[in-house]
């Protein structure tokens, strides 16, 4: 396989065949490089961490069970530095392409898994979501995205930064691929039913920018016919305040994940991480007790709301992907805006699924749907679900 996207970490491209014949047989897979695989370094998509870490002894858990129900292993992909970003931007080995908008970045912290399966390489691909680092690339690079509840798939073989948020999630081109691979690293069918209900966020939705919401108006009409439908706020106060506490508490965590290591290593970053372990992540104890509350009445909330019947529906990104060269200010500018929508189902670990049902001119523009706590099979029902009702993917279901 010839890597035209970028997407995979460079040297020799790392291939491995399925331990047997399963329900995955004839599908090939990437994983992204926070992932083990036995007898290579994990490298977080930094050099310095890759020097000074040990090749793996073993499988991570999810490539592991990808391979035993019969997908091969075709590489392993690209990340933001130490996974910390949701843009797709990497300054040691390079920004993957975007394939459907190839002057726009894919997306990260997962970047070049998106990119290898919205261009074709591989049919699937794991990553890594703490903040968005899956549902981001998907809405951008205009494919399917699962981000499971947390604790759901196994986080065993895979480097996390901010635990309480980690998960394993992955990619697929169409929804019959999506329900195949759901139902192996779920370990449940996946029925074919929509919710009794689903719930249009309608002050998120209001957060997204115009194009934005002029490109999901025609799916969200077309949702009606499918599905109850009620229009709601999602918060009781501030919609920004769920971005807020999740940026205090991941930040929190990752400068744990890292403070040892940083202050062996002293290790090279780009400006834009560098910058997020500028305070040493000096946070004030009354910010961290404030947001951990309010993570537990947010928490409540959307259980309640949710009820194990509903999901609910919103933009997967409040904004079209930035340029491949945008400036240093609107990087952090698009992150903070971005975390603003993706905090909601980091904060409360809920899972979330991004559908590609809309472009705004050509750019891909993602549909979320967030369900209840542990009803992961029935949101990858959900979304092939409405695959077929809004016709996307079909060519590929009908292969």
């Amino acid at each position: 396989m010839q890597d035209t996207l970028g997407a995979f970490v460079p040297g020799p491209i790392i291939q491995r065949a399925p331990h047997r014949s399963g329900p995955l047989s004839g599908l090939s897979f990437a994983a992204k490089d926070l992932f083990d695989v036995a007898g290579g370094v994990t490298g977080c998509g930094n050099p310095d961490w890759a020097a000074t870490h040990k090749a793996a002894e073993a499988d991570a858990w999810a490539v592991d069970t990808l391979l035993g129900a019969g997908a091969s292993l075709t590489g392993k992909t690209i990340t933001d530095e130490i996974s910390l970003g949701l843009l797709g931007i990497n300054k040691f080995y390079g920004t993957p392409l975007n394939p459907r908008a190839p002057d726009r970045v894919p997306g990260g912290s997962s970047s070049g898994s998106a990119s290898a399966v919205a261009g074709g390489l591989v049919d699937v691909a794991l990553g890594t979501d703490s903040g968005g680092s899956v549902r981001i690339p998907a809405s951008f690079c205009g494919i399917y995205g699962l981000r499971p509840t947390h604790g759901r798939i196994s986080v065993a073989g895979m480097m996390t930064q901010a635990p309480s948020f980690d998960t394993a999630g992955y990619f697929t081109r169409d929804a019959l691929t999506f329900g195949r691979v759901g139902a192996v690293l779920l370990g449940e069918q996946i029925p074919d039913a929509l919710p009794p209900e689903i719930i249009v966020a309608a002050d998120c939705f209001a957060l997204a920018d115009e194009p934005i919401r002029r490109a999901l108006q025609p799916a969200v009409d077309r949702l009606r016919q499918a599905a109850a439908i009620t229009v709601s706020p999602l918060a009781e106060g501030e919609l920004l305040d769920w971005g807020r506490h999740q940026r205090i508490l991941q930040r929190c965590e990752f400068h744990d994940t890292f403070r040892d290591w940083i202050d062996r290593v002293n290790p090279r970053f780009s400006s834009e991480v560098a910058g997020a372990f500028a305070d040493e992540g000096r946070i004030p104890s009354s910010d961290l007790a404030a947001a951990r509350t309010f993570r537990e009445c947010a928490s409540k909330r959307l259980d309640d709301l949710l009820n194990e019947r509903r999901m609910l529906c919103l933009p997967t990104s409040p904004i079209l992907p930035i340029g491949r060269d945008a400036r240093l200010s609107d990087i952090r500018a698009a992150v903070h805006r971005i975390v603003d929508l993706t905090g909601i189902a980091g904060l409360t670990g809920l899972p979330q699924v991004s559908l590609p049902v809309a472009t705004s001119g050509s750019i891909p523009v993602g549909l979320s749907l967030i369900g209840w706590r542990g009803g992961d099979a029935a949101l990858v029902a959900a979304a092939r679900t409405l695959a077929r009702e809004f016709s996307i993917g079909l060519s590929e279901e009908r292969r």
